[in-house]
């Protein structure tokens, strides 16, 4: 049977990052024709790596510029934008709230308005997070559930997914929004992050360092099913009419705590001595997050493909490939 995607324009922002460069993938497996907007040179990606970059068309430009947003929707007529670039760690949202303000909500109405002036109404799927719901006493968190981030990562989110829905209830602009556990996987370069940090220093042999107390609650998604999210609902929203600027969580469906994911990874690693060092200093971040997946499987026919412990299998096998240990 052929793909869906076969032969469509699709337009990705972000394409060099991990959801990115996966999403680039899977759309090149399925024989999509694939358009990417690219701010920086990123040799370290594994759209740069795998050499998928070859084989798709390249704009360069950044999000804060609309006019390069307006040419590249009118020039390429994009069956589907799909909107993951951002400014995604939230430590460096604390630091930089501006910066991250500036890439995450400007971005995003940039997009959604070079989308809104094209002759060519373009479908666009946009990349939101579970952080967009800020703290919530009951979990887990449910489309339905009020946006309230609080802190600047969550905050910018928030702004970003409530500005999606204004565009499809105002304009009828056909959006989706994507709300994400925390992506992990195999080229994910931003070693803050917990999955990939603990890999790393456990290849080294070194002990991981934990920011907070290591009892944060969180959810995950391996970023292949976290692709496989993005293609449903991006075909979901072409083809059904009232998914038009709803809301979707994805996510394995499992609730860990920071600790116990370190210890699953020295598990699988066959590093148990190595215990993590608890700093215990973490602030301005949400203490327990966890989803509900319920409406992807029932309205998109999606659901994770991958436990935990093989999505870190492989995960873990990639960066020992990649980082030559």
């Amino acid at each position: 049977m052929s793909s869906y995607w076969k032969d469509k324009t699709v337009f990705v922002t972000g394409a060099t990052g991990l959801m990115g460069s996966w999403l680039v993938k899977s759309l090149l497996d399925e024989e999509a024709d694939v358009v990417a907007l690219v701010r920086d040179q990123a040799p370290n990606s594994m759209l740069v790596r795998e050499g998928l970059l070859q084989r798709i068309a390249l704009v360069s430009g950044d999000l804060e510029t609309l006019p390069t947003l307006q040419r590249a929707i009118a020039e390429y007529q994009p069956h589907t934008v799909f909107h993951l670039a951002a400014q995604p760690l939230v430590q460096v949202a604390k630091l930089d709230p501006v910066g991250t303000l500036r890439a995450n909500v400007q971005g995003t109405w940039n997009v959604l308005e070079a989308c809104r002036l094209a002759d060519n109404r373009s479908n666009v799927v946009v990349a939101s997070s579970d952080k967009a719901y800020g703290a919530n006493q009951n979990l887990p968190y449910m489309e339905t559930f009020p946006l309230q981030g609080r802190y600047p990562y969550d905050v910018s989110k928030s702004c970003a997914d409530l500005i999606t829905q204004m565009y499809a209830a105002t304009y009828g602009l056909k959006t989706a929004i994507a709300r994400c556990g925390n992506l992990f996987g195999g080229g994910d370069l931003n070693f803050s992050r917990t999955i990939p940090g603990v890999i790393q220093a456990t290849l080294a042999g070194n002990r991981f360092v934990v920011r907070s107390d290591g009892k944060f609650v969180r959810d995950f998604l391996y970023v292949k099913d976290a692709a496989a999210s993005y293609l449903a609902l991006g075909e979901g929203l072409a083809e059904d009419e009232s998914i038009a600027g709803q809301a979707f969580n994805f996510s394995i469906g499992v609730r860990r705590t920071v600790l116990e994911i370190v210890s699953m990874v020295l598990r699988l690693m066959g590093r148990v001595d190595l215990e993590p060092v608890i700093e215990n200093n973490a602030s301005s971040e949400i203490r327990e997050q966890y989803l509900d997946s319920t409406k992807a499987r029932e309205r998109l026919g999606w659901s994770p493909q991958y436990s935990m412990e093989d999505a870190l299998k492989e995960t873990i096998d990639w960066y020992r490939s990649e980082l030559g240990f």
